[in-house]
């Protein structure tokens, strides 16, 4: 059984608006969008980043900047970085807007260890910075007490707007991936269609007339060469990206008078063969239990990338709302509806390792796994989680080392068992 964590543990930063998206920008900062949408609530929209740091004993987070967008709120966004610029397209209505981010390396003063606070978790610790001279001190790891730190600064600049959705109703871009290799974005929208474009120049490339019904998630494969699309039309397709038509369709065997609709679809790397690839997705049921059938809420799928086959199936106690795979295809994460939880599974078992029960006190709008490579702070846990709601909460969540036997003991315990299998042999005589 995986182990069940206190739901305050995991608390980085409160922000004053609801929340939608989240980006790692850096292998240690992270952005978050959203807001309250045009009405005159005094919501604010746009985008606000952090620095993530542990301090030793746990994560603490740093406000970085924030960048508003007027009266559009941000429902989705997606990053990339190519070595030399860091690129973030954001969902606004209809149309997908480009930003290029500006990253400039600057040294911040320490502030002296007489003045440093008991570093609770309050809103005003977390993200208001002293005047030019960074955070609190207690957010600062002990090897930088003695020197200054530096820090990064971030400037959005606006680039090109291209419209992503047609809908004749109510055109909105629900959701945007940048293929891994930069060179591709996909869209997706309320009128149902899959469009490709050039990245970063935003130049329209194909599309695909994919679903009946508005999109719910998109992902492209590790290698850029197929895209997945899942739909509220209850559809999930695996599409070639170079001539955008249809490979296969993602199909189950559901129990009769039973219906599900997939809510999220994500691809993994298979680490043993990197030429491979997995297809994760979550799903929920639409209608209740039949008196032939136990039905579950949710049920989380694991797909062969090349095949479209079921590899492996979950089903969950509760309904789900987002789905995440860390980069190297090692583990997942999935976020629930009503109770606001955060679960990590192994990928190629699907085993569940750790549940965060009520991590946040509505349901979970997105998720993002810490990287494997290059992530100092992640290398304190096995793996580490972001979450956000639309309770305008931060959270991260780590997973421990799983304990394992030393190796002296291993040896140990293989000595004495072949000591007493020989002692036992001659006993009989063999």
């Amino acid at each position: 059984m995986a182990p069940t964590r206190k739901n305050s543990e995991g608390l980085l930063a409160r922000v004053n608006f609801p929340l939608y998206a989240l980006q790692m920008l850096t292998n240690r900062h992270v952005l978050v969008a959203g807001g309250g949408g045009s009405s005159k609530s005094g919501v604010a929209n746009g985008f606000e980043i952090f620095e993530l740091i542990f301090d030793g004993k746990r994560f603490v987070a740093k406000e970085v900047m924030r960048h508003e967008t007027g009266p559009k709120v941000v429902m989705n966004c997606a990053s990339y970085f190519d070595n030399k610029n860091t690129f973030l397209v954001a969902g606004q209505e209809s149309h997908c807007q480009l930003y290029r981010i500006a990253i400039s390396v600057d040294k911040e003063d320490v502030i002296p260890e007489n003045n440093k606070s008991n570093g609770a978790l309050e809103q005003n610790n977390l993200r208001k910075r002293k005047s030019g001279k960074g955070n609190d001190a207690s957010n600062i790891p002990e090897s930088n007490k003695s020197s200054p730190r530096k820090c990064l600064k971030f400037k959005f600049n606006a680039q090109d707007s291209v419209q992503t959705d047609f809908s004749e109703t109510e055109p909105i871009q629900r959701v945007i991936r940048i293929s891994r290799c930069g060179k591709l974005m996909a869209t997706g929208g309320t009128d149902g269609h899959v469009r490709l474009w050039t990245f970063p120049a935003l130049k329209s490339v194909r599309n695909i007339n994919a679903h009946t019904k508005e999109l719910d998630d998109i992902d492209f494969s590790p290698d850029s060469k197929t895209l997945v699309s899942v739909s509220k039309d209850g559809k999930a397709f695996i599409w070639n990206v170079t001539n955008g038509k249809q490979i296969f369709d993602l199909t189950w065997n559901v129990p009769n008078g039973v219906k599900y609709l997939f809510k999220r679809c994500r691809y993994g790397p298979i680490e043993e063969d990197k030429r491979k690839s997995r297809i994760f997705t979550i799903s929920n049921c639409m209608t209740g239990p039949t008196s032939s059938n136990t039905v579950s809420p949710g049920i989380l799928h694991q797909w062969c990338g090349e095949t479209g086959t079921v590899k492996k199936s979950v089903a969950l106690s509760e309904t789900l709302s987002a789905l995440a795979v860390r980069d190297d295809g090692t583990f997942l994460a999935v976020g629930t509806m009503f109770t606001g939880s955060v679960a990590v599974y192994i990928a190629f078992s699907l085993q569940c390792v750790m549940n965060v029960k009520g991590a946040h006190s509505m349901f979970v709008t997105g998720l993002e796994l810490l990287p494997s490579q290059g992530c100092s702070i992640s290398s304190h846990s096995e793996a580490a989680v972001l979450s956000i709601s639309v309770d305008n909460k931060i959270c991260i969540h780590s997973l421990p080392y799983r304990r394992t036997l030393p190796p002296w003991i291993v040896i140990v315990l293989i000595m004495i068992t072949l000591f007493c299998t020989f002692f036992f042999c001659s006993y009989i005589g063999l």
